[in-house]
């Protein structure tokens, strides 16, 4: 199984990967894709306050949910594109990297929150603060997916 610290290091790089070549003009999204990412943003509100994560002071369930919801919006969205998620541990994107290798990394950690979901309703069982706390801060806050559309220029 892979660890959460692989997860995020590939989500890192494969979104990295797609910011990059979006930026340097490599990927241009078409309509679809900017109509994907703005109902990906529209529909991953984390209802944060504007708090900055970590959110220690919500319960387990909110904490891990708000990660897990990214999951199906993700699939969702890959379905809409018809575009293939692609496991991010131990790969690397192809270049130039686009919309399928952007929603690849980011589903990562989706996942993620699901697999943590299932062991808290099953196990009872909770991931590690640091954890948890590195996927919220993935997720939310300046500088992460949460500010995904200010990091393309082609709007």
């Amino acid at each position: 199984m892979d660890s959460f610290a692989a997860r995020l290091d590939g989500a890192w790089e494969w979104w990295a990967a797609a910011i990059e070549d979006a930026q340097e003009g490599r990927w241009v999204r078409d309509a679809l894709e900017r109509d994907v990412v703005a109902d990906i943003m529209a529909s991953t509100n984390a209802l944060h306050g504007g708090r900055s994560a970590p959110f220690t002071e919500d319960s387990w369930h909110v904490r891990i949910g708000r990660i897990a919801n990214w999951a199906g919006v993700l699939r969702l969205a890959a379905r809409a594109g018809r575009w293939e998620l692609q496991p991010v541990v131990g790969h690397r994107p192809k270049r130039p990297a686009g919309m399928a290798d952007l929603l690849s990394g980011i589903y990562a950690i989706g996942a993620q929150g699901e697999m943590w979901m299932d062991q808290l309703l099953r196990e009872r069982r909770t991931p590690q603060e640091k954890e948890i706390a590195q996927a919220e801060g993935f997720l939310t806050g300046p500088g992460s997916i949460e500010d995904l559309e200010l990091f393309f220029y082609d709007s």
